[in-house]
């Protein structure tokens, strides 16, 4: 009985700790995704801002907005295009680590830029604007070199295999079709039957002794073969006539008076 409640009292265990666990990965799933929205929408949010400054306010700030919009749309598509291929090609992650180092120095750009908006003096933001921008075009210059270097690398597998596969569909077309090569089927012939020996019957009286020998010789020589071959002799056409039975209370033929 003590055997007994112990195993129950360990399943129940088990249970409450297999429902602690799901109940922490889903609250933490949750918040992954609550975290990711959020960060969409303040992603969202800013490059809406950025956008309406560099067509709102002229000179320096709108430019500097257009910059960092430039750099923020570059390293996301970027980063979104790495992400999205190294998990079908392995040689993906060496960019992906570069584009790390790179991401380090595209954070701190708009960092920079970004406590740069603000700034009351434009005359001094218009004097460090240049270095700013070749600096950001640098950073840009990378992130699409690699993003354009990976899309290049993935249609190239792509075409590559639509290569393959063709080939593969034009070898099996060609086999589907094989049948136009080969002969016309022949039936074989049927089998030819046997001669048997011929069981007609002659129809002529022996007129002659020359006729009769022969059809004599002929049957005989046709009755030798038959019963060599073991078939049965040929019976005749016509059964001859037999003499009729005379019973004692017929009356005798008389025979006709000649006066």
């Amino acid at each position: 009985m003590e055997a007994v409640i112990a195993v129950v009292a360990l399943f129940f265990v088990l249970f409450v700790v297999l429902g602690a666990y799901a109940t922490v990965k889903a609250v933490g799933a949750a918040k992954r995704g609550v975290d990711r929205t959020i960060t969409q929408a303040k992603r969202t949010v800013e490059d809406t801002t950025l956008r309406a400054r560099s067509l709102a306010q002229p000179g320096p700030a709108g430019q500097l907005a257009d910059l960092r919009l430039k750099l923020r749309t570059s390293m996301r598509a970027t980063q979104e295009a790495l992400h999205a291929g190294v998990g079908e090609d392995e040689s993906l992650k060496e960019s992906l680590a570069l584009f790390e180092q790179l991401s380090k120095h595209g954070r701190e750009l708009d960092d920079e830029l970004r406590r740069l908006e603000p700034e009351p003096d434009r005359a001094k933001l218009a004097q460090r604007l240049p270095a700013l921008r070749e600096r950001a075009e640098r950073i840009i210059e990378s992130s699409d070199s690699l993003r354009w270097a990976a899309h290049d690398r993935a249609r190239k597998f792509a075409e590559d295999d639509l290569d393959t596969l063709s080939a593969q569909i034009d070898v099996e077309a060609g086999a589907l079709r094989h049948w136009t090569t080969e002969p016309a089927a022949v039936w074989p012939e049927a089998p030819k039957p046997e001669p048997t020996a011929s069981t007609g019957q002659t129809w002529q009286a022996p007129d002659s002794g020359g006729r009769a020998s022969r059809g004599a010789e002929s049957g005989a020589g046709t009755s030798r073969d038959g019963e060599s071959r073991g078939q049965e002799p040929p019976r005749p056409a016509i059964t001859p006539p037999s003499a009729r039975p005379t019973y004692p209370w017929q009356k005798k033929h008389r025979p006709e008076s000649t006066t």
